[in-house]
């Protein structure tokens, strides 16, 4: 079987503007959330998030206009990852176009857009409304954006699938280089969703914590003090491409996409399922040949939910049984807030840095667990993993529907 390794990464998150600064934060326990300063926030019950502050500018003026928030955020990560993958952003003659595609996720899409020009059509007319609202809107834009920019022939996908959306991503791009449909994707997520109405809406349902006066400590996995997850934006991408592409370009390597896993749980809409959460973990496992002995770590999904939180690590136990005594567990959002459709692209970059850097960023804000979770978690501190030899992660991303997808990592391959 064709092995999938990463050959280029690219991020834009609350943790800073692109991979090296997201990393460090991650690392050192750095919070990204902070205080809504917008006035619009002032009749609403939740005033914080995890927001995005970087220099757009790569994406032209002209074209910015023309594209919503989670379309820009989603080219400029784009450009990132396929620069640090050794390409030049263009459509050029550096890699058969015929072999090259994207797997881009979104949750929501161009919720901003669809909004703002509801907006315009009320109070100003429909006169008034862009002709390029649709382009903007719909979800696959910002998979159809970054396939333009590089001339991606070898397909375009969008996957939708809540908050498993950009996990979902990069099993589609493993799948489909396994299957010779293409030798490179560019797979990833984005979101842009700091605005009244989904704040409104999540905190209609009792999902968003309201820690206003401690927006740093709001995001707190399995803490019996959680009282719900923190939105957050941001992208996040990576350069797929078969061992066999990488090595004939002299490529550098960050680890292996060794396996994935996909379930659906057939139970609520919103409610989660240990079972279909382990269904999907198991599915990873199997496809990335790896027993429950093999795994070092997992990026848990873990938002900050009181259900959520508790399925999940009664999930990972029971999956794993006493193999999961070994197993490091780490809930990324603790620092940067669920970005929903970016948030499985964003943990599963987490989980390969931490193999490559043999080190499990901390879950922040732990300051009094559940009782009996039975697994071990990176408690306000990172912890080592082992100096020598071979690793594996698995990076969780659970999403409304019952959409469940798990992404199995491996440190082999690693080529600096």
């Amino acid at each position: 079987m064709t092995t999938v390794v990463v050959t280029g990464l690219g991020a834009i998150t609350p943790l800073g503007a692109d991979v090296s600064q997201t990393w460090e934060g991650l690392r050192s326990g750095r919070s990204g959330v902070s205080t809504i300063e917008q006035d619009w926030t002032a009749d609403l019950a939740v005033h914080f998030a995890g927001q995005v502050d970087a220099d757009l500018s790569m994406v032209p003026r002209v074209e910015a206009r023309r594209m919503d928030r989670c379309s820009i955020l989603a080219v400029a990560v784009a450009q990132q990852a396929w620069e640090d993958a050794g390409f030049t952003f263009a459509q050029d003659n550096e890699t058969d176009p015929e072999r090259v595609a994207v797997a881009f996720g979104t949750g929501i899409g161009g919720l901003q857009t669809t909004i703002t020009q509801w907006d315009i059509l009320r109070t100003k007319g429909l006169r008034r409304v862009s002709p390029f609202t649709v382009p903007m809107l719909m979800s696959n834009a910002p998979a159809a954006h970054v396939e333009l920019k590089i001339g991606a022939r070898a397909g375009a996908h969008t996957t939708v699938s809540a908050c498993a959306s950009s996990n979902e991503a990069i099993a589609l791009a493993v799948d489909k280089i396994r299957l010779g449909r293409a030798d490179i994707v560019l797979a990833g997520g984005t979101e842009a969703l700091v605005h009244p109405l989904p704040i409104v809406a999540f905190s209609q349902m009792q999902a968003l914590s309201k820690r206003n006066d401690d927006p740093a400590g709001a995001s707190r996995p399995w803490d019996k003090g959680r009282d719900g997850f923190v939105l957050a934006e941001g992208s996040v991408a990576m350069v797929l491409e078969s061992l066999e592409s990488a090595t004939a370009r002299g490529a550098k390597i960050y680890g292996t996409i060794a396996g994935s896993g996909i379930s659906a749980d057939a139970f609520d809409m919103v409610k989660p399922s240990p079972e279909g959460q382990m269904s999907a973990m198991h599915k990873a496992l199997v496809d990335a040949d790896l027993a429950p002995a093999d795994v070092n770590h997992i990026n848990a999904h873990a938002t900050s939910t009181p259900a959520g939180d508790i399925a999940e690590a009664h999930g990972i136990r029971e999956l794993l049984g006493d193999d999961a005594d070994h197993v490091i567990v780490t809930s990324t959002k603790s620092m940067t807030g669920h970005l929903l459709g970016a948030a499985g692209a964003l943990e599963s970059v987490a989980a390969l840095l931490a193999l490559h850097d043999r080190v499990v960023p901390p879950t922040i804000n732990l300051d009094d667990p559940e009782d009996d979770l039975r697994i071990d978690i990176a408690t306000n501190e990172a912890r080592p993993l082992p100096a020598e030899g071979p690793l594996a992660a698995i990076n969780n991303s659970f999403g409304f529907g019952g959409h469940n997808v798990a992404i199995a990592i491996t440190n082999e391959n690693i080529k600096d």
